[in-house]
Formats: structure tokens, C-alpha cells, sequence
């Protein structure tokens, strides 16, 4: 729910009714509107970074890894039957980080991990010779993650999956030199 319509356009109503839990029985359960709201991105950025590091992790050149990485990326914006999710970060939580200090400090925990795994794959193909010696692998790591952050947005404002994936082989282009 709170990934397609965002912490404010969505109710306990609508969290009940997706649920078929009455709110009594939420409320027992998982807590209020926020509870449920902090667990579900908690969840969303545990599962992100997981299928994200996987990729990173699979072997091959820096280039085949972030490709993986960027499919798997699109997988989890595309839902199956091609319908547009986009990322629930960008597309939700950004807003509410603004005015929720406990949800800016999951976004940024997040970002800073998701950052952090991409400069320890870039840190092994340096020592691999894919980089320079010189290259920038934190500057790398920023670009890499807005690719991604740029790839929610552009989903989410109906740009095609092929199209996403293309920008994503030019940024592929740019990081790998």
C-alpha cells in the first residue's frame, strides 16, 4: 500500500482492507500507521540491499556486476505483469524524510549502505586493473546509486523498462571508463 500511494494517501482503512486484518487486530498486531509504515521500509531497504549485494557479489567484471545489479533494480521497479512500482525510497519515503526524523535516519542508513556496497565492488576491480588507480571510487559509488535513484524516478513517470536499461548500459559505460 504505503509503496504505491505513500504514507499519507494511505489509511489503516486501506491497510485492512489489503490485509483482510480489522484495524483492532493491525493495531495488535504490527502497532499504528507509523509502526507499520517504519517496518515496511525497514523491510523494503533489508530485501533492496540483499538482492542488490547478490548481484554486486556474482562474479564477473565490474561491468557484468553492475548490470546485474541495474536488472535486478528494474525487477523490483517493474512488477511482473509490467506494472510500475518504482522504488518505494524515491518514491515515498524521500518525502516523509523530510518532516519524519525516523524515517530520514532509515532512508540515509540506506543510502549510506547501498553507497557502501557499490565502493567495495569498485575497490576490488580497481585491484582487478578494471579501474584507474586514480579513479574516485566514492564519486563512483554516488553515480552508480543516482543511476538507480534517476532509473525510480524515470519508471515512475512511465519511461519504458527497455529504455531504463539502456540508460543504465550508458551509465555502465561512464563508471567502468
Amino acid at each position: 500500500m504505503f509503496w504505491k500511494t505513500g504514507y499519507s494517501g494511505t489509511s489503516l482503512d486501506d491497510i485492512s482492507a489489503a490485509t483482510g486484518m480489522n484495524r483492532p487486530s493491525l493495531r495488535a498486531a504490527f502497532g499504528d500507521k507509523h509502526d507499520i509504515y517504519i517496518k515496511a521500509l525497514s523491510t523494503y531497504w533489508e530485501f533492496k540491499l540483499a538482492v542488490l549485494g547478490e548481484a554486486l557479489e556474482g562474479g564477473g567484471t565490474l561491468a557484468e556486476a553492475l548490470m546485474r545489479v541495474y536488472d535486478a533494480t528494474l525487477s523490483i521497479y517493474f512488477s511482473s505483469d509490467e506494472q510500475v512500482l518504482g522504488c518505494f525510497v524515491v518514491g515515498t519515503a524521500v518525502t516523509e524524510a523530510s518532516v519524519d526524523p525516523e524515517v530520514r535516519g532509515i532512508v540515509a542508513k540506506g543510502f549510506d549502505s547501498l553507497d557502501a556496497s557499490f565502493e567495495a565492488r569498485f575497490k576490488l576491480a580497481r585491484a582487478a586493473g578494471e579501474l584507474r588507480k586514480d579513479a574516485d571510487l566514492k564519486a563512483l559509488a554516488e553515480l552508480a546509486s543516482a543511476t538507480m535513484h534517476t532509473m525510480a524516478v524515470r519508471a515512475r513517470s512511465g519511461t519504458p523498462r527497455k529504455e531504463l536499461r539502456k540508460l543504465a548500459q550508458r551509465a555502465v559505460k561512464v563508471i567502468c571508463g
